[in-house]
């Protein structure tokens, strides 16, 4: 009974192949019941149209984190970023105006300042004949260095900045807190 109405169904004139290929017999694998694609690498994809105006806020409900999270932690600092405070608490910083020079030390934790030096005291600005050059520097140094170790403080760090080079001014400035007896970390 079944072949016989699978003949009648093949049979059934909506199945007939009509032109010059209808000399072709009908497939009965389960492959020919799929659509023939023709797909040609020239032609472009059509652009995806999303329904909603603001597609990516609704987007990001379907990431692994939600934008509250985000909100809460936009970015995780390494783990050197968090514990280099700890680890190194004393900072030098230096700035070299045109006119004076000025050192200070802080702790990085409490941001409590250490000690202070600068060519724009009064002590030192009358006293300098210049406030810029090399002499004024190896002053500056000196005091840091005395300051810092009369508030128990004889290792500290000095963080240059992007792409600052160790020389100069600078080095001399170093190099002085560094014969004075401070400790000086990697840098």
């Amino acid at each position: 009974m079944e072949i016989g109405s699978m003949v009648c169904s093949l049979s059934h004139p909506s199945l007939q192949l009509k032109g010059p290929k209808s000399s072709l017999s009908l497939s009965l694998a389960w492959s020919s019941s799929l659509p023939k694609l023709h797909l040609s690498p020239t032609v472009p994809p059509p652009p995806i149209r999303h329904r909603h105006k603001d597609f990516r806020v609704l987007a990001a409900a379907w990431t692994r984190r939600s934008r509250g999270e985000l909100a809460k932690k936009p970015n995780r600092k390494s783990w050197k970023q968090r514990t280099d405070m700890y680890m190194r608490p004393f900072l030098l910083n230096v700035f070299f105006s045109k006119r004076f020079i000025h050192a200070k030390v802080m702790h990085r934790n409490t941001s409590k300042v250490i000690s202070v030096a600068s060519t724009n005291n009064k002590d030192l600005r009358f006293t300098l004949p210049s406030l810029t050059d090399d002499n004024a520097c190896r002053v500056v140094g000196n005091l840091i260095a005395q300051r810092s170790m009369e508030a128990d403080v004889y290792a500290m760090s000095f963080e240059p900045q992007k792409n600052q080079r160790i020389e100069g001014k600078l080095g001399i400035l170093l190099d002085t807190i560094k014969e004075s007896g401070i400790i000086f970390y990697d840098y």
